[in-house]
């Protein structure tokens, strides 16, 4: 199996673990096999004896680095990595003109970019020209999206391809690779094992690191309690101000509004584990209660307001458990956006009717003038009315009337379906006997 690697002029026992494995062939990559396979763009890509520009994204220890390597060797081409954290404009032109040299000997370049979206939008722009002409073929990496970190006229010129978190199943391959090469089985009992597979977190160069502090543990067998004082909680993979961000709190949004209770914990708990402040959740909360539950369930909003001012009364960590007891009256309470949805009818009618006038009826008539114009003339007040309804047009007179709220048959929503029914029946009356 010791092909699969790359070789190193270093002794293997002064080379960390991570290092020993590295990939020295392509299909000993694991967890990419829909990029690397056959029917992958990349494995497609090799067939053909080509490579295009790309952007690899994806989290740590993915391979991002290791792939671009391999591909420059599968096609021939020159390998050149610089790091936008520590490179800048000077380098860039350093390496252009490198590879422009390489290229005038009929040798191509791959310029592998790691953290490719530190660069600012003028250097990013710079690499254009270079990337047309040809001088080189640019591989970057990021673990951030490309849709928000990139320029689109770079993104224009390079395919996106997205490397997967690994696995289980990839990182127990790598722990096995591990233990072909040092000889040696871990020192695991099977529920550690799986334990320490969790901690990895997708991240396969941190479950090599993991695997040799293990094998520097001894040969006593590890249990979870063992493994726990060994090791330190890897912090989450979650940065506040990035696309985690956004994706855990739609996952918590879309569990809500599928009333799937558990998933909706799920997705609570995860952000707060990753150091999400509990305001900007509870925020979050109110918003869902008016624009997915509404009027099914007035008390929702109640219940959000709450669970904000519980927090704020409580603190941490005490507080987290309102917000918590309002995830599950959110997950379970009735669902209707028909609020939210006659809310954006009405504004798209207001802005498409422009500045009408309200019927003169129901105008307030405080001078003589306004009076005499017809300003409050015929109104009709609803509690003189046997049912407490008159019926009257409050639309704007050259304005046909409209229905922009629509209640569902769900929660509370379905007596005010109702009652508006009720209201459209006496309507419809009282425009027949006039």
């Amino acid at each position: 199996m010791s092909d699969l690697f790359a070789a190193s002029e270093a002794p293997d026992e002064r080379r960390p673990l991570a290092d020993r494995l590295r990939p020295g062939r392509l299909e000993a990559v694991v967890g990419q096999d829909h990029l690397l396979g056959p029917d992958g763009p990349l494995g497609r890509m090799l067939a053909a004896g080509r490579l295009s520009s790309l952007i690899l994204w994806g989290p740590p220890g993915t391979g991002k680095t290791t792939t671009a390597r391999l591909l420059a060797n599968a096609v021939g081409l020159h390998f050149e990595q610089i790091s936008a954290v520590f490179s800048g404009v000077a380098d860039l032109r350093k390496v252009f003109e490198a590879a422009r040299k390489r290229r005038a000997d009929g040798l191509r370049t791959l310029l592998f970019v790691d953290e490719i979206h530190r660069f600012n939008r003028a250097q990013q722009d710079g690499f254009l020209p270079y990337v047309e002409d040809g001088t080189v073929t640019l591989v970057g990496a990021t673990t951030e999206n490309p849709s928000f970190e990139l320029n689109a006229a770079l993104l224009s010129r390079a395919q996106v391809l997205v490397l997967n978190r690994l696995s289980d199943e990839a990182i127990e391959e790598l722990l096995t690779r591990a233990e072909e090469v040092t000889g040696r089985s871990l020192p695991l009992d099977p529920g550690a094992r799986i334990t320490l597979r969790a901690m990895a977190d997708g991240d396969g160069r941190y479950a090599l690191n993991l695997a040799e502090d293990v094998f520097a543990s001894g040969d006593a067998p590890l249990d979870n309690a063992g493994l726990s004082r060994l090791l330190q909680k890897r912090a989450p993979l979650y940065d506040k101000s990035q696309e985690g961000h956004y994706n855990l709190i739609s996952a918590l949004h879309k569990s809500l509004r599928g009333s799937d209770v558990d998933a909706a914990l799920y997705w609570f708990g995860r952000m707060l584990d990753g150091g999400e402040g509990p305001r900007y959740i509870v925020r979050r909360l109110v918003r869902f209660a008016v624009e997915d539950i509404g009027l099914a369930d007035p008390q929702a909003l109640t219940q959000a307001i709450a669970a904000r001012d519980a927090y704020e009364f409580l603190g941490s960590p005490e507080g987290e458990l309102a917000i918590a007891q309002c995830v599950v009256y959110l997950a379970t309470a009735p669902k209707s956006n028909a609020v939210y949805g006659a809310y954006k009818r009405a504004m798209k009618s207001a802005r498409e009717h422009g500045s009408l006038m309200p019927p003169k009826h129901i105008l307030n008539a405080p001078t003589k003038l306004m009076s005499e114009l017809g300003y409050g003339k015929d109104y009709a007040y609803d509690h003189d009315q046997p049912d407490g309804f008159s019926g009257q047009n409050y639309f704007p007179e050259d304005m046909a009337r409209e229905a922009y709220y629509q209640p569902v048959e769900r929660g509370f929503e379905r007596e005010v379906r109702k009652r508006l029914d009720y209201w459209a029946k006496l309507r419809e009356r009282r425009g027949d006997e006039e």
